[in-house]
């Protein structure tokens, strides 16, 4: 039986041959593709369970490629590779819908680790109950949807998953440890930041769908806290 699918967009074809390469010796069904328009057209035929993707292509910018792929994949891992280093282009292409970044020159065993955890996390079952919810807010853990006053609200899989135990454990202090533990994994590798970007994005779908995105409190030096309504 094949294992995971993995797409690598990446247009230098040593490169992209390489993670192949690499990504076949651990188990993976990796496929290539070396510009924006051929990853688009590659996931519309069958979508990856992760994206490997290159910021520096020839044909399009990668968090606009970024943001396109999200918009039509909404639980595939997403794990951008780059050369770029500034906190503030890291910060867009999560925004933008990334779960993950890496960046160039990057170990391989590193990278198969964050591919591991990532997929573990993607296709981990978070609680036995089915359903957790808080006034109008409701998340269905089994279908993974969440709704607020019967509305879907459209979340990332990480956003799911944070919201989902900040919602389990409504009025308790959950540490930024503990969310990072439970949502990326106890090995993580990646950077906090990537916790309040996505923490920034419930707040704002939230908002988008009439709940008060004040519900989700930041304790300063400690974690989060969902108020319960």
């Amino acid at each position: 039986m094949a294992g995971p699918y993995v797409l690598v967009v990446e247009d230098d074809e040593v490169i992209g041959t390489e993670l192949g390469e690499a990504l076949a010796a651990q188990g993976y069904e990796p496929a290539w593709a070396a510009t924006g328009k051929d990853a688009l057209e590659r996931v519309s035929a069958r979508a990856p369970d992760l994206i490997l993707l290159d910021l520096g292509l020839p044909d399009m910018e990668g968090v606009t490629l970024c943001r396109r792929l999200r918009s039509v994949l909404t639980d595939t891992v997403i794990v951008v590779l780059t050369a770029r280093t500034q906190e503030f282009e890291v910060v867009v292409a999560l925004d933008a819908g990334a779960d993950d970044y890496l960046t160039k020159p990057f170990r391989l065993t590193e990278l198969m680790a964050r591919l591991r955890a990532h997929l573990r996390r993607s296709s981990a079952s978070k609680a036995d109950e089915r359903f957790v919810g808080s006034g109008s807010l409701n998340l269905d853990l089994a279908a993974r949807r969440a709704t607020f006053d019967g509305a879907e609200i459209a979340l990332r899989p990480k956003e799911f998953d944070l919201l989902a135990c900040l919602v389990s454990r409504a009025g308790e202090v959950v540490t930024r440890e503990e969310l990072i533990d439970q949502v990326w994994d106890v090995n993580w590798f990646g950077p906090t930041k990537t916790l309040d970007v996505h923490i920034s994005a419930l707040r704002r779908k939230l908002a988008q769908h009439g709940a008060d995105p004040r519900a989700i409190t930041t304790l300063r030096g400690r974690g989060y806290r969902y108020e319960p309504a």
